[in-house]
């Protein structure tokens, strides 16, 4: 009998080392995935992120030369691939060759016995497709580089073609002699046109594009005199302004939106006198021009508005080559530009970052001219010693610390500021990619929902840890608990849809209940005071919160009712309006009192369920001994019980705040969704998280705005894994404090 009763116990205890075993090695198991997941996350996002850092790299390609005869380079431009490229000679003769060889793959000859010869060429768009060639009798011809993929037995080739887009017959100008100077600018329905002659004659004429590529007889046209000498004749990009400039750097702008009324609008010197101009062009968009000059300085002017809310040109930023420069090319796609100086040094500048982004010498040779391609991938730079291809590698260079948390000078803005836009309508905008608005939402939103949270959730647990009856704290707990459960996306639906028009309309009432409830509740515990024994006697002891509900009913009645009135009387019927005039304070529907409500009411149940457990977990014979030894309910409860659960209480407050700063939907909602750089609890902000969400399916897969979203998801992981190490070293402080206890 002793024997069977021995083995039974044997394989008790071997069952229960076996089963304690595998529990063991679960848990283990268990908390090395967390933590492996959490690993995983981190350098996911770190792989994603890290090309946006990687420095620029220019590698040479190919070297060839050209055929030359008796006719003179006039222009050169290349294919968007990088793969063609074209040459216009003054005999009228447009050659396409190989970037890959320098073969000549297709050659087209215009015709101009009547004309001459070409003497210049203009570009009507960005990248060089259409052309104005300009002739030596006062003719412009425009001309048109056509590109198309054909595949001959299964091999991809590429077919260069010449189309005259707007007639074969050169366009005559009047009222000139001889054209020294031509500006070009298309825009969607017209084409402007500027010329000089030797006399300092500007011609200005407008024509309308029709659906058919057709120009029209001139709609409108306009003849000035030119002011001085002129080196240079520039539009923007919506050809509503016009610049002429001199070597001095000398400029005036003119309004020439509508030619029938040409106004001067001022004169600006872009340099010190001692200087002299040696590039001036615009930049991508049109709203800013860069001017380099004969120190290898440039320096980038933006149109702006002045106090007196007039246009005018201002010095924005400014960079520096060792060298005068011998070529400066904007991107076509982006806010940069490569520039060559003597020294055959390649320079590549990003103008929103103010990055200097790549300076070495690998060009050889006299630099006639050179080319940037549309993607700004390669360079192809003709010499004294022929012709000479570079790749570039420079994928992300609109980033850099003073980009991300800096204030930026903008184009169009008259101050520095923190800005995110990230996309437009079109692609000749200044991306802003400013992480400072986001961080200051994400921070405004967890603040405000803290501020509603912690005092509720934090009080909340102390009364019902410490004084609610059992049978009361068996409902209450539970309940609140299974509010953490209600989704963030339906709280987020309420709040943005029902309870901020209802907060916009009764906004002085809602304003007002933060004060009145406390108050009223405290008139109200007053007068408990004052009433019979036989009557408090009646409610049980740790009851008493059941008494509250009808008196936060009433007090939240009463004020909604009597509030509109108080409105009336006091406000003109409007607060808003009042604040407003008064304070200037603005009102958004969606903002951060209503999100701090919202995002509150998600937060709560986990810093109450923690911090509850925490209190109630207090030793009952530190209560008991500290009440033995004549302390009030209170005194044990501020000295003892609070000292006692402070780091489970912390660890509450920590947790709901990265709850706070992580939360997605409720401001997704809630909030307006704008990034601005205001504190009013009046105004919306945008966070971290919801600008993920919204950006993240719309970006481009490898694209700048691609990998900002994933680093500003990597910013919310650091700073929540920051802010949780802290408050788990502040924990086990404070817990081996006041552990002893």
């Amino acid at each position: 009998m002793n024997e069977s009763i021995r083995k039974a116990h044997s394989w008790q205890q071997r069952k229960r080392a076996l089963i304690d075993n595998g529990a063991r090695y679960a848990i283990g198991l268990g908390g090395a995935g967390i933590i492996f997941a959490v690993v995983l996350i981190f350098f996911y996002l770190l792989w994603v992120v890290l090309p946006i850092f990687k420095p620029v790299e220019v590698q040479p390609q190919t070297r060839f030369e050209l055929p030359t005869g008796d006719a003179v380079d006039r222009y050169l431009v290349m294919e968007e691939g990088g793969e063609l490229a074209a040459r216009i000679l003054s005999s009228g003769d447009i050659q396409f060759f190989s970037l890959a060889d320098g073969q000549i793959v297709h050659q087209e000859a215009i015709d101009l016995p009547e004309y001459g010869s070409v003497i210049d060429v203009v570009r009507l768009d960005r990248e060089g497709r259409q052309l104005a060639l300009v002739l030596d009798n006062t003719r412009v011809l425009f001309v048109e580089l056509k590109y198309r993929v054909n595949f001959h037995e299964g091999k991809r080739e590429l077919i260069a073609s010449v189309a005259f887009p707007y007639g074969e017959e050169p366009l005559a100008l009047n009222y000139i002699d001889h054209i020294t100077r031509l500006a070009v600018q298309r825009s969607s329905d017209r084409l402007l046109l500027a010329a000089l002659d030797s006399d300092g004659e500007l011609l200005l004429q407008s024509y309308d594009v029709g659906d058919d590529e057709e120009l029209s007889e001139p709609e409108n046209e306009s003849l000035i005199t030119a002011e001085g000498s002129v080196d240079y004749m520039l539009f923007d990009a919506n050809a509503d302004w016009f610049y002429l400039a001199d070597r001095s750097g000398a400029v005036v702008q003119y309004s020439v939106s509508d030619l029938e009324d040409v106004k001067l609008i001022g004169h600006i010197r872009l340099l010190p006198p001692e200087r002299h101009l040696t590039h001036l062009t615009m930049l991508l968009g049109g709203v800013s021009m860069l001017a380099a000059d004969d120190t290898g300085k440039i320096t980038q002017w933006s149109l702006q508005r002045d106090d007196k809310n007039q246009y005018g040109l201002r010095e924005v930023r400014s960079f520096q080559s060792d060298s005068p420069l011998v070529s400066l090319m904007p991107e076509h796609r982006r806010k940069g530009m490569a520039a060559i100086n003597e020294k055959g040094e390649l320079l590549i500048f990003y103008t929103t970052s103010e990055r200097n982004l790549f300076m070495e010498k690998l060009i050889d040779g006299n630099v006639t001219r050179a080319v940037l391609s549309s993607r700004a991938d390669r360079l192809l730079v003709e010499t004294s010693q022929g012709y000479q291809v570079l790749h570039i590698d420079n994928d992300y260079p609109e980033l850099s610390w003073h980009a991300l948390w800096g204030q930026v000078m903008y184009e169009g803005y008259n101050e520095p500021q923190y800005s995110w836009q990230s996309s437009a309508a079109n692609n000749d905008f200044e991306p802003k990619f400013s992480f400072m608005p986001l961080a200051f939402g994400t921070l405004k939103a967890a603040f405000y929902a803290m501020i509603v949270a912690v005092p509720l959730a934090i009080m909340g647990a102390l009364y019902t840890a410490y004084f609610m009856s059992p049978k009361m704290r068996g409902w209450v707990k539970p309940s609140i608990e299974i509010m953490g459960a209600l989704p963030t996306a339906i709280l987020g639906f309420l709040a943005g849809l029902w309870f901020a028009p209802y907060v916009e309309e009764h906004l002085l009432a809602v304003m007002a209940l933060a004060f009145i409830f406390p108050i009223g509740l405290m008139l109200f515990a007053w007068f408990w005071t004052y009433l019979p024994g036989s009557v408090r006697h009646h409610i049980p002891e740790g009851w008493h919160a059941a008494v509250l509900i009808p008196v936060i009913l009433f007090i939240g009645w009463a004020t909604l009712v009597i509030a509109p009135y108080i409105e009336l009387v006091i406000f003109d019927g409007n607060i808003r309006g009042w604040m407003l005039h008064e304070f200037d304070i603005g009102y958004d529907q969606r903002n951060a009192m209503v999100v701090g409500i919202a995002m509150g009411l998600a937060v709560i149940p986990s810093i109450f369920s923690i911090s509850e457990d925490a209190i109630f977990s207090v030793p009952k014979h530190l209560v008991n001994g500290s009440l033995a030894l004549g302390a009030t309910t209170w005194q044990t409860l501020m000295r003892v019980v609070l000292l006692t659960a402070s780091p489970g209480i912390f660890s509450a407050v920590m947790i709901g705040f990265g709850r706070a700063i992580g939360e997605t939907m409720i401001v997704l909602m809630a909030t307006g969704n704008t990034p601005l750089m205001d504190a009013s609890m009046f105004q919306g902000m945008r966070t971290l998280s919801a600008n993920i969400a919204v950006e993240l399916p719309e970006s481009e897969l490898g694209s700048t705005h691609y990998r900002i979203l994933f680093l500003a998801a990597l910013v919310l992981f650091m700073v929540t894994f920051v802010f949780n190490t802290a408050a788990e070293v502040i924990r086990q402080r404070l817990r081996k404090r006041y552990g002893s206890l």
